[in-house]
């Protein structure tokens, strides 16, 4: 009984955890955009932003991987892994090509700064699908569904 309160705990935790920065990381990355990505500094601090994001994302779906798991909930880890291998996949995409971008991005490169927006929009995009998947996952935790 203890073990299975603990696991309940731990698995709604990381949604919790999860919610809270992914939120957070949608609130504060849409008034970035207003930036106009054109300086180095601009550009430097969008990047670092987006990996610290996926970094944290990672890890902490990772972690609700285990958590969902152990608690035999099929459908959150199934969501959490889904999450994860998004972030996995954003983060290497995404950063990649913002380093790229920012290589040989100038303020008078148009089509650079156009290309490194896309990229801040598509990140964008990607963190609000996996709350939508975490908030469909959340049920099958509140619930206790398997």
């Amino acid at each position: 009984m203890r073990a299975t309160m603990l696991t309940n705990v731990a698995a709604l935790a990381t949604i919790v955890i999860l919610l809270v920065w992914m939120g957070f990381f949608a609130l504060s990355s849409l008034p970035l955009l207003v930036l106009n990505h054109d300086t180095p500094l601009d550009a430097r601090f969008i990047r670092r932003w987006f990996e610290v994001y996926y970094k944290v994302l990672i890890v902490a779906s990772a972690i609700g991987i285990l958590g969902q798991a152990v608690a035999a909930r099929i459908v959150p880890t199934l969501a959490m892994m889904v999450v994860c291998a998004l972030a996995f996949f954003s983060k290497r995409h995404i950063l990649s090509g913002m380093d790229r971008l920012r290589e040989t991005m100038t303020p008078t490169d148009v089509e650079g700064i156009r290309r490194f927006r896309q990229l801040h929009i598509a990140g964008m995009a990607s963190n609000v699908v996996q709350l939508i998947i975490i908030c469909i996952g959340l049920p099958w935790v509140l619930g206790g569904g398997r």
